[in-house]
């Protein structure tokens, strides 16, 4: 896991996006259990409160459960929801390149064309 000191996006939050990535990609599958709280601190060199905090941001989106003694494991996935998670990645996204295109003084002619482009590269 790799976290960037000076992102401006605070450590739990850093961390919370790679497990819900890693989660939504089906790297870690219904049942898996989470590093241990303390374990991931003490991996990545910060503080338990911190790795605490991201967990419990996966908790209150649903995507992992807190089991007594044992843990933080993943919740099975609603195929429904998984789509509109991605969904949702992809809008935030898309936001912030209508953002940066602004920015940039693009028209959105312009933008939809860039994008046009992109597409076409990646068939």
């Amino acid at each position: 896991m790799k976290l960037l000191q000076n992102s401006g996006i605070p450590i739990y939050q850093q961390i919370a996006e790679q497990l819900r990535a890693d989660i939504l990609a089906g790297k870690l599958k219904e049942g898996e259990y989470l590093p241990s709280i303390r374990g991931l601190a003490k991996d990545l060199k910060i503080s338990v409160i911190t790795t605490m905090k991201a967990y419990e941001q996966l908790e209150a989106e649903g995507l992992v459960t807190a089991a007594q003694g044992k843990g933080f494991y993943v919740n099975a996935q609603d195929s429904e929801m998984l789509r509109e998670q991605h969904m949702r990645k992809v809008e935030e996204a898309l936001l912030e390149a209508i953002h940066a295109a602004e920015v940039a003084g693009m028209t959105g002619t312009q933008l939809q064309e860039t994008l046009s482009a992109l597409l076409s590269m990646e068939e």
